[in-house]
């Protein structure tokens, strides 16, 4: 079997387990995929020929609430970011799927940062300690663009999903609006990750974990 076919097989069956209501670490989940691929522990970005410092997702640990909105928040920013680059690319899909990101997340940042203004005045959602997981894309055209936006944000999106559930499984979502947006970002998020796996298969012959540019 194909290394792409077994990463994505094994990318699916841990979030399905989190999709479920098993309580899975960030850790656990990242470890699954990288040993059931490689055999071996993801490699220092510059081993990867990556723009980005990547991150294990071992970075998506939440601690409480106020923690989960804040670097939901920076994740959102950065989410937008790398989506506006789509704007350049030659599929009209890929650019609708940027500009639909980009209208959502933007909007769902003004909610969190309303519920922290409210809730947590003294949190500062940009001192987060957030690790940045997607590269610079300003140089990128056509498929070397999409390919490392499809690649990208599915680990990207894995982390949204994981922090959601981690939040709600460990009881510290102190407000039910709180709550319910980690339902709805889980869930989401988690259905975002399979629809970019199938176009990565389909248009780039596969995913691999950790992802990674080729060339």
């Amino acid at each position: 079997m194909k290394r792409s076919t077994v990463a994505r097989i094994a990318a699916g069956s841990a979030l399905a387990a989190v999709a479920a209501g098993a309580t899975v670490a960030a850790t656990d989940v990242v470890q699954q995929v990288t040993q059931i691929t490689s055999g071996q522990q993801s490699a220092a970005p510059a081993e990867r020929g990556m723009a980005a410092p990547y991150r294990p997702m071992r970075d998506a640990n939440v601690t409480d609430e106020a923690d989960y909105l804040a670097r939901m928040v920076a994740r959102h920013h950065e989410a937008v970011a790398a989506a506006r680059q789509l704007q350049r690319s030659q599929r009209p899909q890929m650019r609708a799927l940027g500009a639909s990101i980009a209208k959502t997340q933007n909007a769902e940042i003004s909610t969190m940062r309303a519920w922290l203004d409210r809730w947590y005045p003294r949190r500062s959602d940009t001192e987060t300690g957030y690790p940045p997981m997607i590269r610079d894309m300003s140089r990128l055209s056509g498929d070397a663009l999409d390919e490392a936006f499809l690649c990208d944000m599915t680990d990207h999106q894995m982390m949204g999903v994981v922090m959601s559930q981690q939040l709600l499984m460990s009881g510290r979502a102190r407000h039910q609006e709180v709550a319910a947006f980690a339902v709805k970002t889980r869930d989401a998020e988690r259905a975002e990750v399979f629809r970019m796996q199938r176009d990565l298969a389909d248009r780039f012959g596969g995913w691999a974990v950790p992802c990674e540019m080729q060339g």
